[in-house]
């Protein structure tokens, strides 16, 4: 093998690892990636099944169009970056670094996103348990805490992006975090609970009362996941 080809097909590889990172820490997340190619998910409901919280016409577009973007994006961010290393071109592999972290992030973030919802009948909304329900009443002061915190922290975004609560792997504390436009949850943190921010989450049922969405998105949060995260 060259030494060209070698180091695009390591540039590659640690390119798809950076991102699956993000995933990996947050099991049981199952962001997809087949033959080196990311892949769109299944979701483990219906479309509608998040109503009235979410509608399922939100969802549909949410999942097949806005993530399927951010998945074939990503895929021909990757391709052309392999032809950029195989022509030992760094300022072209440089230059492709934002648009591997957009679309890549995008295909993280919400990969976690569809997990962190499940209808009402299936386990969303309640209260969270054992561990995590102690580290949020040692931070918050309870789960309402917690929601003030997050909400006042979602309306607080400028443009787009989103809000995490996140583990803090030097100190296991947890945390509430803000990322602009598509940036994933990486380095020290771990990804918990996060709340799509953009206004293609929520405009076309909640218009500009994205506060409502902020509010109701919480009858549809699956406790379970992200206790299995936290732990």
């Amino acid at each position: 093998m060259s030494s060209a080809l070698l180091r695009s097909t390591t540039a590659a590889r640690g390119t798809l690892r950076g991102l699956t990172t993000a995933s990996a820490l947050a099991k049981p997340a199952s962001t997809s990636f087949t033959k080196g190619k990311a892949t769109l998910p299944d979701l483990p409901y219906d479309y509608s099944a998040l109503e009235p919280a979410i509608s399922g016409r939100i969802m549909e577009l949410h999942h097949k169009n806005h993530h399927q973007t951010y998945v074939n994006s990503y895929n021909t961010a990757c391709e052309k970056l392999y032809s950029a290393s195989t022509t030992d071109s760094p300022a072209a592999q440089i230059a492709l670094q934002p648009l591997i972290n957009f679309h890549g992030g995008g295909h993280v973030n919400h990969s976690l996103f569809w997990e962190n919802l499940a209808p009402a009948n299936s386990g969303g909304g309640g209260a969270p348990s054992g561990a995590l329900a102690k580290a949020i009443d040692d931070a918050y002061g309870g789960l309402e805490g917690l929601k003030k915190v997050m909400n006042a922290k979602l309306a607080g975004i400028q443009g787009s992006g989103w809000a995490w609560l996140v583990k803090d792997t030097e100190t296991g504390q947890i945390g509430v975090r803000t990322y602009a436009n598509q940036d994933p949850v990486v380095g020290q943190y771990v990804p918990l609970l996060g709340v799509d921010a953009w206004e293609h989450a929520y405009y076309l049922q909640y218009q500009n009362r994205k506060a409502e969405y902020f509010g109701a998105i919480w009858d549809v949060v699956n406790w379970k996941t992200v206790e299995k995260r936290f732990e």
